[in-house]
């Protein structure tokens, strides 16, 4: 049985129909008759999975366990949502992209291609998470213009070059001076690696031992 069943009213966006969704029980914080937000199809929400405000989600997308999308975010594709994770503001998770655990995906953030954001990550602003970022290593670095991938011997920009940590340490200036950063950005630009370099410390002596 749904937890949810659909209010009769449409939306049609680039041919597929979206329907409006009501809670058809109560459950978490969701009231039974609470006005949700427009899904295409019911398998695209399940479990007590909830989408609210103006929140879209179509396609072959699924929302489950007790994920929430609201706000004006857009789930689509294949792209998977549960766990406890959370998508908003106006957020766009799409392609093959999964967004789990108590991760956030939030502002004008894009998570898409193979990537998958999880555990208690925060993606935000104008962050990018693309490809198969969730491949290169157990730490990302989401920042306010990019991403920084890290693996036990390289920092990797994703959609750019890969750099051993000396290397990148050298020319970070120069990459900040070329991206048109502000002194904000070229700071947390700076303080990113530092953090990486911290973590790698850590995380390579843990590998050995």
């Amino acid at each position: 049985m749904n937890h949810f069943e659909f209010t009769g009213e449409t939306k049609v966006f680039l041919g597929i129909t979206l329907k409006r969704i009501k809670a058809s029980i109560s459950f978490g914080t969701i009231i039974k008759g609470e006005i949700g937000g427009w899904i295409e199809k019911e398998e695209n929400l399940s479990g007590n999975a909830w989408v609210s405000g103006n929140a879209w989600v179509f396609g072959d997308a699924r929302v489950f366990g007790d994920a929430r999308v609201f706000g004006d975010a857009r789930v689509f594709g294949d792209a998977r949502v549960f766990g406890d994770a959370r998508v908003f503001g106006d957020a766009q998770v799409y392609g093959n992209a999964w967004v789990y655990g108590n991760a956030w995906v939030s502002g004008n953030a894009w998570v898409y291609g193979n990537a998958w954001v999880s555990g208690n990550a925060r993606v935000f602003g104008d962050a990018r998470v693309f490809g198969d970022a969730w491949e290169k290593s157990p730490l990302h670095i989401v920042l306010t213009r990019w991403s920084l991938t890290v693996s036990s011997k390289t920092i990797i920009t994703i959609g750019c070059n890969s750099f051993t940590v000396p290397k990148w340490e050298e020319k970070a200036e120069t990459i900040a001076q070329k991206e048109g950063m502000n002194v904000d950005e070229i700071t947390e630009y700076k303080l990113a690696i530092q953090y990486a370099k911290q973590w790698m410390a850590i995380y390579c002596k843990s590998k050995e031992d």
